[in-house]
């Protein structure tokens, strides 16, 4: 990518706003050695601790972590979880504003045996509990929306988006003129409409399009993009295939598929978050969709390679295409 340096600087202007789902990630890491007396499982010895931000909030720490000054807006808990959250994300120098209500933060906690994930341990209060209505929304998020280049809807179907709030919110956006994209979670089955990027994977794009080919059938991808743009109007869409890459598509239309970066895969946990905050920081610079998949393929390839919830820098991007 010979424009990287010069995508790179204007994505260090702008301003980027999250609305979403956030929770802290917490990572328990140790050994095993031994079986418990108690059951047949592994008795792990812990030997650190540490803790990111997670779902909407790791969002936030991408575009961050690229250059961007960033807002996240979602649920913080008045609990330790949520006070952790807050300074791990103060500490990128990244705002927050917390929605109303009186439920605990979003915690998932990993547990790593020699850098394998053992088992994953939730806590969260029900979807209910995180709700927040679209009025409440619009005071919180107004002045915010006038003041960013673009608005991220972070889905985890954990409560915050509604239909009503993300019509609210994108009307908003788009009277002001501000990008709008959207990471889906067809389990949640949220309304849409008129946005210019969804980032679903090959699995969502086929639930959100009501497709069910028969296992082992290739991909139907221009039937996939055909119906997405019919159902929801949306300017691009850009769908993760893994290891096969993205599939680009505009206006219900295939342009590309672009083949993955990754060299070496340890963790795709947070890739998604990634490609996502990438691909928007690279068309709110004013990229074309091919070169910002290009970006954000880039970046997801840098992060595979890490272990748990990670981010990527400028100067490991470049290190990263320079060695392609």
């Amino acid at each position: 990518m010979r424009s990287l340096p010069t995508l790179l600087k204007k994505i260090s202007a702008l301003r980027i706003l999250v609305i979403g789902d956030v929770m802290l990630d917490r990572y328990l890491w140790g050994d095993a050695t031994r079986i418990s007396p108690e059951a047949p499982v592994p008795v792990v010895d812990i030997t650190r601790e540490s803790v990111t931000a997670g779902g909407a909030a790791n969002v936030a720490l991408n575009l961050a972590s690229l250059g961007a000054r960033t807002t996240v807006a979602g649920y913080f808990g008045a609990d330790a979880a949520g006070r952790s959250l807050v300074a791990t994300l103060a500490e990128k120098k990244i705002a927050t504003l917390s929605t109303p209500g009186s439920a605990q933060t979003i915690v998932k906690t990993r547990v790593l045996v020699q850098r394998q994930q053992l088992c994953r341990l939730d806590r969260e209060s029900p979807p209910s509990a995180y709700a927040v209505t679209a009025d409440a929304a619009e005071k919180l998020l107004r002045t915010a929306i006038r003041s960013h280049d673009a608005v991220i809807f972070s889905d985890y179907a954990k409560g915050i988006l509604s239909d009503e709030l993300v019509a609210r919110i994108t009307t908003l956006a788009r009277a002001a003129g501000k990008l709008v994209a959207l990471d889906p979670k067809p389990k949640h089955a949220l309304t849409f409409h008129g946005l210019d990027l969804i980032t679903p994977n090959k699995r969502e794009a086929l639930k959100l399009s009501g497709l069910h080919p028969a296992p082992g059938t290739p991909f139907p991808a221009a039937e996939v993009c055909a119906r997405l743009h019919e159902k929801f109007a949306t300017k691009h869409l850009v769908i993760t295939l893994g290891e096969d890459g993205m599939l680009l598509s505009s206006e219900g239309k295939i342009l590309k598929t672009i083949p993955t970066a990754a060299r070496e895969v340890y963790d795709v946990s947070g890739a998604g978050d990634t490609a996502l905050a990438a691909l928007v920081l690279a068309l709110a610079a004013g990229a074309t969709l091919e070169t910002a998949a290009h970006f954000a393929n880039a970046a997801a390839g840098v992060v595979v390679g890490k272990l748990g919830t990670a981010t990527v820098t400028p100067a490991e991007l470049k290190a990263y295409v320079s060695h392609r």
